[in-house]
């Protein structure tokens, strides 16, 4: 049993072996499920619990350190770490090698223990919750979230109100029916006394549509009834109010939301990548050059020998100080974005790849609670003649009143026929509106207990105050609050009456005769009510302007004015009204049966009925609504789009809804048009449809879920080569899996970096393909100096120490540069586009530093050679010293703009260097070091190694500056 406001919780993915299928684990069948009778079954269910971790106790160290190895860059280092265990190609000690080494793994797994640690805490509170299992022995506590059918429910009016945002994105709340004969029964412990059973469908992803069958064989004669997504109770969704008993039917991995969640994918940064692949330019260029040492002496002795040694002297070329700050550079971002002022609360979970939000390309984000805050406000009411706003809402409501406090408030106005031409006061006309507005719709109060009083006292005096409206859509709600808030009020309903209460007190009773809700096809709901005070039948409809045009009376104004108010951002719809006599209607009503009766065709039958009434109806107004957005919506879009980021929206709600949003959000600017994709079903109409986009120029996309299916079925490549040319990309009515589809196809037709933001269990999917996920709850730099001067073997310490405490913390310092403030960066995004060129790990930047290195180090042996002539003896020391300050001096030329830490980083380096001379007397004369003579030539070959490329770089920014020094000057 679940009772109100409880959310039928489900795991966000299933762990199950990759070898289940071969197991038998992983065929999906047709199950039937007997109430009470649990040794009937006739398959095991799968073990339900939550399981979000990347790995378990067994697997977590190999899979680790797999995914480390498993690239170039870092198998590099582990190959060399290895070779010191032989010792013909020993160099040094090992820990000069493993220390390095191992710190950069310590730090990795420890931050892979921590990250699934908290993934671990955060599923246990989940399976920790709570729920009543009904048997034979009374009601037991036990954690058993499940996909169910729904028998019986505490509610006086038989149903319940269902919220799937975590499933399917849309926050309104959904209509659930019971079975109806369990429905019946007295109490819930009678459920185990009858014999009936429910036969399931196999197990899908489709969380939209339910095939099933209730039997009950002790009946006389037995009950068959059909069950739909109606009386389905999905995991993953919250009930509204009151207790309801439902039959599992799935668990585990076969659960709804389990099979539309992907399982997260190990991560790894494009930069990452770009450094993974230039080791390898590297490796290929120490094998060259290490064979041309092998070459010169003649291959020699045991050259194959010499060949690893040389690979082993060069190896440095590329330092492990590098990994070591590669590391440590993501970790201090990610400590940047966590202590951010203006994003507080910002929680970083993957700290491997913080400097991917420098190159995002493609923005997809999900609509509810992300773009808006789903609240929606009445903004206007039309009638035409006149227009109430926000700051006029006083004037409807003394219209209302005045209309419901004058004696004959029905007479003869609205008693006259359609057609019947009758002039109407403006507050005759406000008050038919707005009691149009407060009977077409599908809400229901619902009252609920608060310490004052009980759930029925509050129901039976319609307390305001415990009052709360329920319905399948936000915008019925914000419509009927706003009648309320005009003075008339929705007190009650139930399958058959409606209540009204006036301003005076009075309370109206209606009688619903027939509904008819809302599709996506016909984008219009209709309901015909009788007044039981006046016994008048009125048929009143309300839906998209494109449809009641052609359905309301002629009239000048109707398209005018929903362009205006569309273009505001305004969700629009038509209210119209058709008076019935009782023989007109009864005259509907048994054609309107006979219809439904029907076998064949029965849908267009219906319809046909129907149609037969939606002729000349009496236009009464025009309503907008607004989708409140979140704050800063539309500057932080703007910012995006003038950055270059291209944003598509990836939404379950409906179509209307999401292209409203785009435009009152600005994803769609206002001289942009939008192509609204017809929906397909075939591949021929999916071929004509996609030949009537291609002729669109500068044109939004907004394309629902199953015509995205038919495309991407038949005409993949066609569809996302046209869509990636689209400003904006509007997907409406999107399962989840579509989601992370999507994202995984623009990486893979585009080759650029996707963020997907989103704040739901439908976009975990979404979040995990991205290549940088956010969940709604600056420039990496790299620099290097590259060393190709060969030294003698008893010097494998001084490389180490080069490698590692020399040079690490000036490089890591570089990681609080900034080219330009932040205050900059967001008043001018432009600058953006820069980084989405990746300059700094291109091939020509990379050419470049290999020039310098070969540059500075051919300076630092020659001049070595050229001032130290007589004192060559000397030339670890002379060329050790030199490498250390031309380091030093490069990268403070390098900085844009200075940190106090930088300083203290140079100091440090170069004290730690000093300090070391102490232990390193058998291959440096100190004494020799301290002379002035070699001070100043040292000093020398230093200025000549780095001021030419300082000067080089000074007229390069000065004849061809980059966009960013543009605006620091």
């Amino acid at each position: 049993m679940l009772k109100d406001n409880i959310p039928i919780t489900a795991p966000k993915k299933c762990m199950c072996c990759p070898w289940s299928r071969c197991c038998g684990m992983g065929d999906f069948r047709p199950r039937t499920v007997w109430l009470g009778h649990p040794e009937k079954r006739e398959q095991r269910y799968p073990r339900n619990v939550i399981n979000n971790q990347k790995y378990n106790f067994f697997t977590f160290l190999p899979g680790v350190l797999f995914n480390q190895f498993k690239y170039f860059f870092n198998l590099y280092f582990l190959l060399l770490a290895c070779s010191q265990f032989v010792n013909e190609l020993r160099l040094g000690a090992l820990y000069t090698y493993w220390v390095p080494l191992g710190f950069v793994l310590i730090i990795t797994i420890v931050r892979e223990a921590v990250e699934e640690i908290r993934c671990y805490c955060r599923d246990k509170e989940v399976n920790s919750q709570i729920y009543s299992k009904l048997s034979t022995r009374g009601c037991k506590l036990k954690s058993f979230p499940a996909d169910m059918i729904f028998l019986r429910t505490s509610e006086r009016n038989g149903s319940c109100f269902l919220r799937t945002d975590q499933l399917d994105g849309e926050t309104d709340w959904k209509l659930r029916l019971p079975v109806a004969c369990t429905q019946r029964l007295p109490t819930a412990a009678d459920l185990l006394q009858i014999r009936s059973y429910v036969y399931a469908e196999e197990p899908n992803i489709d969380i939209h549509n339910f095939i099933g069958t209730f039997t009950r064989e002790d009946g006389d004669p037995p009950v068959n009834e059909s069950l739909s997504i109606e009386n389905t109770l999905w995991a993953s969704t919250v009930i509204a109010s009151g207790t309801v008993v439902g039959v599992v039917i799935y668990t585990g991995k076969e659960l709804r939301s389990v099979m539309n969640t992907s399982n997260p994918r190990h991560k790894v940064g494009l930069f990452d990548l770009e450094v993974n692949c230039l080791t390898k330019i590297l490796f290929g260029a120490l094998v060259v050059v290490s064979l041309v040492m092998v070459a010169l002496q003649h291959f020699a002795g045991r050259w194959y020998l010499q060949i690893f040694r040389f690979l082993l002297l060069f190896s440095n070329i590329v330092p492990i100080s590098l990994r070591v700050n590669l590391d440590m550079g993501k970790m201090v971002f990610s400590w940047m974005i966590r202590r951010d002022s203006k994003i507080p609360g910002t929680v970083v979970r993957a700290s491997t790849i913080p400097e991917q939000l420098g190159r995002i390309s493609y923005l997809l984000t999900d609509k509810t609670g992300t773009l808006t805050q789903n609240e929606m406000v009445f903004r206007r009411l039309h009638l035409g003649t006149v227009a109430y706003g926000m700051d006029s809402m006083d004037e409807v409501q003394s219209h209302v009143f005045s209309a419901y406090t004058q004696p004959s408030h029905d007479a003869p106005a609205s008693r006259a026929p359609a057609a019947t031409k009758v002039r109407k006061t403006i507050s005759s006309r406000v008050h038919e509106a707005v009691k149009a507005i407060a009977l077409v719709h599908c809400v229901t109060p619902v009252y609920e207990a608060n310490g004052v009083t009980d759930q029925a006292e509050a129901e039976q005096h319609y307390e305001d105050t415990c009052r709360v409206y329920q319905a399948a859509s936000p915008d019925e709600v914000s419509l009927v609050q706003w009648t309320e808030s005009v003075g008339l009020t929705l007190v009650g309903r139930d399958h058959n009456s409606m209540q009204l209460r006036t301003p005076s007190g009075q309370i109206l009773n209606f009688t619903i005769l027939q509904i008819f809700p809302f599709t996506y096809e016909s984008k219009r709901m209709g309901i015909i009510v009788r007044d039981e005070s006046t016994g008048e039948i009125s048929f009143y409809m309300k839906g998209a302007d494109v449809v009641m045009a052609g359905i309301v009376q002629y009239n000048d104004w109707l398209e005018e004015e929903c362009g205006n108010m569309a273009r505001e951002g305004l969700r629009v719809l038509v209210v119209s009204k058709k008076s019935l006599t009782e023989e007109q209607y009864q005259d509907f009503e048994a054609r309107y049966i006979q219809a439904k009766l029907s076998v064949h065709d029965r849908s267009l039958k219906v319809a046909t009925v129907i149609e037969s009434l939606e002729m000349e109806m009496e236009l009464l107004c025009l309503t907008g609504v607004e989708d409140q957005l979140q704050a800063d919506v539309r500057p932080t879009l703007e910012i995006l789009r003038n950055a270059g980021i291209k944003v598509w929206m990836l939404t379950g709600d409906k179509l209307e809804t999401a292209t409203c949003t785009a435009k009152n959000a600005h994803l769609v600017t206002r001289n942009q048009d939008i192509h609204i994709f017809r929906s397909v079903t075939t591949r021929g109409e999916a071929h004509l449809e996609l030949n009537a986009f291609r002729r669109k120029h500068d044109c939004a996309l907004v394309i629902s879920g199953d015509s995205l299916e038919v495309c991407l079925k038949f005409y993949e490549y066609e569809f996302m080569e046209l869509a990636c040319q689209c400003p904006a990309v509007v997907c409406c009515r999107c399962a989840p899996t579509q989601k992370a589809q999507i994202v995984r196809l623009l990486q893979e037709r585009t080759g650029k970096l996707t963020c997907a933001v989103g704040d739901g269990g439908n976009d975990v999917s979404m979040i995990q393909e991205a290549d940088c996920g956010v969940g709604v709850e600056g420039k990496a730099v790299f620099s290097s100096v590259f060393y190709f001067a060969s030294v003698p073997l008893y010097q494998g310490f001084l490389i180490i120490g080069y490698s590692t405490i020399y040079t690490m913390f000036p490089v890591f310092s570089l990681v609080l540069d900034k080219d330009v403030k932040s205050e900059v960066a967001m008043l001018y995004p432009e600058l953006y586009k820069d980084l989405l060129k990746g300059r700094p790990l291109s091939f020509k930047t990379f050419l470049i530093w290999v020039l310098i290195s070969i540059y500075q180090g051919s300076i630092i042996m020659y001049g070595a050679l050229l001032l130290f002539e007589s004192e060559f003896v000397h030339i670890v020391a002379i060329s050790f010293t030199s490498l250390i300050l031309t380091e030093l001096l490069m990268v403070a030329l390098t900085i844009q703009t200075w940190h106090w830490l930088m300083i203290v980083a140079e100091l440090l380096s170069l004290a730690c260097y000093i300090a070391s001379l102490v232990f390193l007397h058998e291959f440096i004369d100190v004494y020799f070091i301290a002379t002035l003579s070699f001070l100043w030539k040292v000093t020398v070959i230093t200025l000549v190694s780095c001021l030419p490329l300082y000067i080089l770089k000074y007229l390069r920014r000065r004849f061809s500056p980059p966009n960013y020094s543009k605006l620091t000057s």
